[in-house]
């Protein structure tokens, strides 16, 4: 079934300046990419490449799922070594930069796609922000030197997760927030850039059936009036808090009717103009819709401000793009749909070429370029935008569970054991 209403408002995505005033275009800072929605515009990305043509490979001590953030020659990533939670830094060249250790890792609890870092580094070019599942939360300064660290499961107790921690901080401001949402407690706080404490948390529960209550989405960025906000998703709601003092500003349910059980909140929400896009439910299981919420209001606008919702589609883990007013969707076994983030409407639907793996890597897009990456190690490059044409398919040789990041007309690759460059 497919809903659709007029659209209205005029909030918009937070911008580039709002996020920092030094960023760069092509940076990308955090795992969503400077404007958070999985893309970055213009300039020439590469199309085809082999294991043996890459720039550069560099060797990762330990498996993760955390994609690398890029902020001018550096680029950051979390790996575990040895088993300790450890940062590294390496040099436009593939050359290990600095690294520094943390306490013991938390291990994965999936034994195929768990790891202990999950989490995206995020920087705004002043210092690195890392979260692990072992809960230490942490600051470093360019250099690699430690700003400020706290544990958050010292501080607040076990995050209570069927599977592993997945939500990543993001920077707004002078603050960096990030989500708690599990079978416990659940909050979302906002914690000094300077000294890691907490400037405000306001605690976000909600009456859900089993598993809804574990979220692994990240806090999306977006402006409210003259403020700056984040929305969360999560126990089959969405809630968008002010940035400066956690103030809830407006919520919406109404996305599981039939009370269906066993829905983790994995895949982020992506917002276009003022509407949010929020993927619903399971794809693997056939229980996937997409539901089209338009910003703004004040209180509970599950009645006033929904727009459109189809389950003729929708994902599990990956999530969303939206790039020149499209939005697109991957599918958990390769499906990629174009929609009308107005409307719903797909503008086409295509497939990747199928094989036994999935999907848990979320695709980006760089200069018209989508590229997806599958968890048996390849990586398809196709270019989108009026139609889809599948340009390449290139095998890294090892399992992707992190998703690409384009840079500066670059992609980095993030498998099992290396970080490899594509130019």
């Amino acid at each position: 079934m497919r809903i659709s209403t007029a659209l209205a408002g005029t909030l918009t995505v937070l911008s580039l300046s709002l996020f920092s005033p030094t960023l760069r275009a092509d940076d990308w800072p955090g795992w969503r990419g400077p404007s958070h929605t999985g893309s970055l515009s213009g300039g020439a990305y590469p199309t085809e490449w082999s294991v043996d043509t890459v720039v550069w490979k560099a060797p990762l001590p330990g498996k993760g799922a955390a994609s690398p953030a890029v902020w001018k020659d550096r680029i950051f990533v979390t790996s575990p070594e040895n088993g300790i939670d450890t940062v590294f830094a390496f040099d436009l060249d593939g050359k290990q930069v600095w690294k520094t250790a943390f306490g013991a890792e938390t291990p994965g609890k999936h034994k195929k796609l768990g790891t202990s870092s999950n989490a995206s580094p995020v920087t705004d070019g002043k210092a690195v922000y890392v979260y692990f599942k072992s809960g230490t939360l942490a600051a470093l300064e360019m250099d690699g030197s430690v700003r400020w660290q706290r544990n958050l499961v010292e501080d607040f107790g076990k995050q209570e997760l069927y599977w592993d921690q997945g939500s990543s901080p993001v920077i707004v401001g002078d603050l960096l927030i990030l989500p708690r949402l599990h079978a416990g407690n659940s909050w979302v706080a906002g914690f000094d850039l300077s000294n890691g404490e907490v400037r405000w948390k306001t605690e976000r529960n909600y009456e859900v059936p089993a598993e809804n209550d574990n979220g692994y989405t990240t806090p999306v960025p977006i402006r409210h009036g003259d403020r700056n906000a984040v929305l969360v998703w999560c126990s089959d709601h969405v809630t968008t808090y002010a940035a400066d003092n956690g103030e809830l500003l407006w919520s919406s349910g109404g996305f599981n009717p039939k009370g269906t059980k066993l829905w983790p909140h994995i895949a982020t929400p992506v917002v276009v103009d003022d509407v949010a896009v929020i993927p619903v439910g399971r794809d693997d299981r056939k229980q996937a819709s997409v539901h089209a919420l338009r910003l703004g209001g004040e209180g509970d606008v599950t009645d006033t401000h929904r727009i459109w919702n189809t389950d003729d589609f929708g994902v599990y883990v990956a999530s969303p793009i939206a790039y020149e007013g499209r939005v697109y969707l991957l599918r958990h076994k390769g499906g990629l749909v174009c929609l009308d983030p107005k409307t719903g409407e797909p503008h086409w639907e295509a497939e990747f070429p199928r094989a036994a793996d999935a999907y848990y890597a979320s695709p980006v897009i760089a200069g018209g370029i989508l590229y997806a990456a599958r968890e048996d190690g390849v990586v398809f490059a196709a270019k989108v935008g009026e139609t889809f044409e599948l340009l390449s398919e290139n095998p890294m040789g090892e399992q992707i569970l992190a998703s690409p990041v384009p840079f500066d007309g670059k992609l980095l690759l993030r498998s099992e054991g290396h970080l490899f460059c594509v130019e």
